[in-house]
């Protein structure tokens, strides 16, 4: 056998380990295992605090909605943005930030990680970090990846760039074309505990169409639960957990 197909043999057979060793994180989307195993990726935070965080915007058809609602309630929250929505409002990403939220990197586009090499996975993160610091005049250092997906490139990327990801312990299901307003607040308060984090969409950009609307319709009532339970609500920079 030549040198060449050595090396190609050891290479075809080493591709199964590779790829086990690539995917081994998604394990962290299984929602139970990971808020038992893994509380500082779940956003597990003092227990007198829960973190309200919104994906997938900014959205100018959407995103004002939400903010006046916490405007109203006098409540801040973490927006992870996608780079290429950040880039087309940044306006709207200042006024975010002039709001008092804090923002963090949800990646350039809403494709899984999981798909991607060492390279694409770096480049996603990059681009949207600087591109929200451009614009913000602040590098975020939080990221969550899309679909809640992470691989060991995307852990490689976020060290290099110093981004801390963080997924949450609660959610809505407030992307699906049959969630309403009831159904959202339902699912989200029977997760919901002290030190845990929220995660609703402030844009339907990979939800059904104006499925954000359930979301905002729910925000009242989640926040009303809160208050009830003596729940501090706010950002993931005042969470206690890094």
């Amino acid at each position: 056998m030549t040198a060449t197909r050595l090396v190609r043999t050891a290479a075809l057979a080493a591709l199964p380990t590779l790829a086990v060793a690539h995917a081994a994180p998604v394990i962290s989307t299984f929602g139970p295992l990971r808020r038992r195993l893994m509380p500082r990726l779940s956003g597990r935070g003092r227990p007198d605090h829960v973190a309200l965080t919104f994906d997938d915007g900014p959205d100018p058809l959407s995103t004002p909605f939400f903010l006046k609602v916490l405007d109203e309630r006098n409540i801040r929250a973490t927006f992870f943005m996608l780079g290429r929505a950040a880039r087309r409002s940044p306006g709207l990403v200042q006024e975010i930030v002039a709001a008092g939220h804090e923002i963090g990197v949800h990646g350039w586009l809403h494709r899984p990680l999981l798909l991607r090499g060492p390279g694409a996975a770096y480049d996603d993160l990059a681009r949207a970090r600087d591109t929200l610091a451009a614009i913000t005049g602040e590098r975020p250092r939080l990221f969550r990846p899309p679909y809640g997906v992470m691989s060991t490139c995307a852990h490689h990327a976020a060290r290099r760039l110093e981004l801390t990801p963080v997924l949450w312990t609660c959610w809505g299901e407030d992307w699906t074309a049959r969630a309403t307003p009831q159904s959202v607040h339902r699912t989200v308060t029977a997760d919901l505990d002290g030190g845990g984090t929220i995660l609703l969409h402030d844009s339907d950009c990979t939800s059904a169409p104006g499925a954000w609307r359930s979301a905002l319709g729910a925000l009242p009532r989640i926040l009303d639960t809160c208050e009830q339970r003596r729940h501090e609500v706010g950002p993931l920079r005042e969470h206690g957990w890094l």
